[in-house]
């Protein structure tokens, strides 16, 4: 007979881990979480600050004593020397090494060891030492999450820091030895100073003859440190990201339009893909790819991913692996909502940042009373004299598209801006199924013009707006309601205007019920929009009563957006960074920034 109580194992309830268990498993978390790229970094940084102020601070009396027993008198200061300068490069690379980067792996374990010797060498600091060996151990623990890649290089920036860095060193030390004199012997002359200065940066003795020893210490110290500094400038140019590894080239320009070709229709910003300054990531079937720049360290793509919708999730997939192996941050500029799914499906975050106004041009009409605005600012312009036309850039000659392109850079206001929703060229025979909006008094003169790219074989996506800073109230809605009149001539069907940031904040802010939240979020756009064009582009959409169509901003880490930020900032030229650098002969001259959409 079968015994009906239950089993021991059965029977006896669960008891919880003991806490030895529990203790074994929290140390390796923390573990884990101090061997990671980000926790390592920070102690990095750490380190770096804490060396800087142990390095300023005087050094202990007892310990100096100790120390003066065991080392020559001019080690202290030299290892201190030597601890500022790596200290300032543990800061510097701390960046790098929170991306992952290989090479800044190599450079901390240098870096730390040598750390750990100064301080004892500089004053016995056993408890900077000692945090130095902890560092060096979660280093060398951590090995297996540092394998970005190096980033590509500016080889201008390098060479200039490379060639110029040593001769201004070099008559800084110049200046100085010709300010203070102290304690070189008489009859010194400048081409002495000169040389002692260019030795003193290597760490090598000059000409000069010194009458202190004091002095002679006290100025090879300062040279040396005037020579680290170089060091340190160069170690920075050779970090520094290129932006990039290379613009768009002619194969992959024909990749992109017959993607287009074949898959255009599908997104307005599709064909933004053909500007100069960006990359491209295309599956080796070429059914599909992501069109991309890289800004510092943000690898920063704009619209959908080019191609079959089936084959996204594979051209994402290789877009974020090259960002994984060169420790880019990924984020997508303007992305539809299909796209933004795409790219939640591999990992990204999305949050929805505006909207992207569409004119279906078949039902377009200025009669109605929703249309009374417009149809008033058209009757103004066109008693004042002006008339607008629309062409292809195929049918313009010459002459025309000289004056087009002529008119748009001289009414240019500020620098040129756009990536994501703009080209770098205007009126270009490169574009020959672009279309360009021109108006004109009656004699003939030009007064505004609109640009206008394809968006499949039926519609046209903006890229520019220009007008003369004297022509008449009105003139775009003259434009932009000409080119929707004449637009089924034009076999367009649909047309993309201005993108409205945070445009559902304006549209539900001013509705009777909103809440605090979305009334204090609008009064706070308001306010930028004395700044910005926010509020005012939103409404000059709005006027043609178009469908508004969703736009997305993605990214991986949300600590990612400042970065991200900086970046889109930075690639629709907003904001310009300096970037001096050496322009060797025969250099390809560098691409503008992008076509302004001022309204």
């Amino acid at each position: 007979m079968t015994d009906p109580r239950p089993s021991r194992s059965t029977a006896r309830p669960a008891e919880a881990a003991p806490p030895s268990a529990c203790s074994a498993h929290e140390l390796t978390g923390w573990r884990r979480y101090l061997t990671t790229p980000l926790a390592i970094s920070r102690i990095v940084l750490l380190l770096g600050l804490i060396t800087l102020g142990s390095a300023a601070s005087p050094t202990l009396h007892d310990r100096l004593r100790a120390l003066a027993h065991l080392v020559p008198g001019a080690v202290p200061a030299a290892a201190t020397t030597a601890d500022l300068a790596v200290a300032t490069v543990l800061i510097v690379v701390s960046r790098a090494v929170r991306r992952g980067k290989r090479r800044a792996w190599a450079l901390c374990v240098v870096l730390v060891s040598l750390s750990m010797v100064f301080d004892l060498a500089k004053g016995l600091d056993v408890e900077e030492a000692a945090f130095a060996a902890f560092l060096l151990a979660l280093l060398v623990l951590g090995r297996r999450h540092f394998t970005a890649r190096p980033d590509p290089r500016s080889t201008g920036r390098v060479l200039t820091v490379l060639l110029a860095g040593p001769v201004v060193a070099t008559l800084l030390g110049t200046l100085w030895l010709s300010v203070d004199r102290y304690g070189q012997a008489p009859g010194t002359t400048l081409g002495e100073r000169f040389r002692e200065a260019g030795h003193g940066l290597l760490g090598l003795p000059g000409p000069i003859r010194w009458t202190s020893e004091r002095a002679d210490d006290a100025s090879a110290i300062a040279l040396a440190v005037l020579g680290l500094a170089v060091l340190l400038v160069l170690l920075l140019a050779l970090m520094m990201p290129a932006d990039g590894p290379h613009p768009l080239t002619d194969e992959e320009d024909a990749q992109v339009r017959g993607l287009l070709a074949r898959h255009g229709a599908r997104d307005s910003l599709g064909y933004f893909a053909t500007r100069r300054d960006r990359c491209l990531l295309a599956l080796p079937t070429g059914r599909a790819a992501v069109s991309y720049r890289v800004l510092g360290t943000v690898s920063l793509a704009a619209g959908d991913p080019l191609g079959e919708p089936d084959c996204w999730p594979d051209a994402i997939a290789a877009w974020l692996e090259e960002c994984e192996s060169y420790g880019w941050s990924p984020a997508v500029l303007g992305a539809g909502e299909a796209a933004a799914e795409a790219y939640r499906r591999a990992g990204l975050d999305a949050l929805e940042i505006g909207d992207e106004a569409v004119l279906d041009t078949a039902g377009f009409s200025l009669e109605g009373r929703a249309m009374r605005g417009v149809r008033q600012a058209v009757t103004r312009c066109q008693r004042a004299g002006l008339s607008a036309t629309c062409a292809r850039v195929r049918d313009l000659d010459d002459a025309q598209r000289r004056e087009i392109l002529d008119s748009a850079e001289a009414w240019r206001e500020g620098a040129e801006r756009g990536f994501s929703m703009a080209l770098d060229r205007v009126a270009d025979l490169g574009d020959p199924e672009a279309v360009v909006v021109c108006a004109r008094d009656a004699d003939g003169v030009l007064h505004g013009v609109l640009g206008l790219v394809p968006w499949g074989p039926d519609g046209l996506s903006l890229d520019l707006m220009r007008r003369r800073r004297d022509s008449a109230n009105g003139i775009v809605e003259l434009l932009v309601a000409t080119l929707a009149l004449e637009a089924g001539a034009l076999g367009v069907r649909r047309v993309s205007l201005n993108f409205a940031v945070f445009r559902g904040v304006f549209a539900r802010g001013d509705r009777v019920g909103a809440g605090p939240v979305l009334r204090l979020w609008c009064a706070v756009l308001r306010w930028a929009s004395r700044y910005w064009q926010i509020e005012s582009l939103y409404r000059s959409n709005a006027k043609y009563h178009p469908e508004w169509s969703p736009r997305f901003l993605c990214f991986r880490r949300a600590t990612d957006l400042p970065r991200i930020l900086t970046a889109a900032l930075r690639a629709e030229g907003f904001l310009v960074l300096p970037s001096p650098s050496l322009r060797l002969p025969g250099a390809r001259r560098p691409v503008t920034e992008g076509t302004s959409v001022d309204a």
